[in-house]
């Protein structure tokens, strides 16, 4: 059915359509929250004539098979964590490595240096790049307070791209792959004992019920990616496209001032819930700053030329 759709879409027929788009997160999540405002948005902006029916939690195709779904055309749109991808290329987890770019003023410089390089490798896929939504800053989550990094030697660390694997290893502790829906899980039965992430995903998964400290690092802020698939874009008549860009670029705006909202809202729920919110102290912040000065410097010759392109960009902004 959905690749009718896709394949209804490249006829250029002006006719009302509907597209199948694939979320990984739940409906109480702010991306999620965000996407269903953005789905209304395009709508209301193309009179009708495109309705985007959203499928959150992972109900249509999981994290990992969203890019490829789109790409040929099982869904005509969908949301990832771009650094999820890392292993197909490197500049997908530009975002992902810690302390490359830290705060959200930050954030922006390297998604305005990342955007062009990004652009043309999901061109070559046949995907069109709509829009980015940033996650807060990445924090540390573990069992009890610590002092230096040499205490997470032998933890099992939830890992969700290449790049907080290597984090983990990096760190002493043991990577262990979790996806987002399957975290409360893995760290119930021991599988996952600590984590990097967001508050944002700390309070979706209800992380005072299985840990303990909170470290504000803001080490990075991840980002999801809204995209379509080309041929389905194409096939919609001009002032659809324009209806749906316009849409998606008030929906970027929407979901960069929303996320530090959230930001601070979901900080403060950590500890609402109980969990003590810490800074880190000198020698663990210490620790992990050169850590990820290790996994810079590890990205940007794996990345290649377009790593070094990516950095040199965001150096100058």
């Amino acid at each position: 059915m959905a690749v009718g759709l896709a394949l209804t879409g490249m006829s250029g027929l002006a006719t009302a359509q509907t597209w199948d788009m694939p979320l990984p997160y739940p409906d109480n999540n702010f991306h999620t929250k965000n996407t269903r405002l953005f789905a209304e948005d395009v709508k209301k902006a193309t009179g009708g004539k495109l309705t985007i029916n959203i499928h959150s939690g992972a109900s249509l195709f999981k994290m990992p098979e969203i890019k490829r779904a789109v790409r040929t055309g099982q869904a005509q749109m969908g949301e990832i964590l771009l650094s999820a991808y890392g292993n197909e290329n490197a500049v997908f987890e530009a975002d992902g490595v810690p302390f490359l770019a830290v705060g959200y003023d930050n954030a922006w410089k390297l998604y305005q240096a990342q955007k062009p390089v990004l652009e043309k490798l999901l061109a070559e896929e046949g995907i069109k790049l709509l829009y980015a939504a940033p996650w807060p800053g990445q924090g540390l989550f573990v069992q009890k307070e610590i002092s230096s990094v040499s205490e997470m030697k032998g933890e099992k660390f939830r890992a969700y791209n290449a790049a907080t694997s290597r984090l983990a290893e990096l760190l002493g502790a043991v990577p262990t792959t979790v996806q987002y829906a399957e975290v409360p899980q893995a760290f119930s039965t021991g599988l996952a004992t600590s984590m990097l992430t967001s508050a944002a995903t700390g309070v979706d998964v209800k992380a005072w019920d299985f840990l303990k400290v909170f470290y504000q690092t803001d080490a990075m802020h991840p980002k999801n990616i809204v995209f379509v698939n080309q041929r389905a874009f194409d096939g919609l008549d001009k002032a659809s496209q324009d209806g749906l860009l316009k849409a998606a670029a008030e929906s970027e705006k929407r979901v960069w001032e929303a996320s530090k909202k959230e930001a601070e809202a979901t900080v403060k729920a950590l500890g609402d819930n109980g969990m003590k919110v810490l800074k880190p102290g000198a020698e663990l912040q210490s620790g992990l700053e050169k850590v990820g000065a290790t996994m810079v410097k590890e990205w940007t010759e794996k990345a290649g030329a377009n790593g070094k392109t990516i950095v040199d960009s965001y150096n100058k902004m």
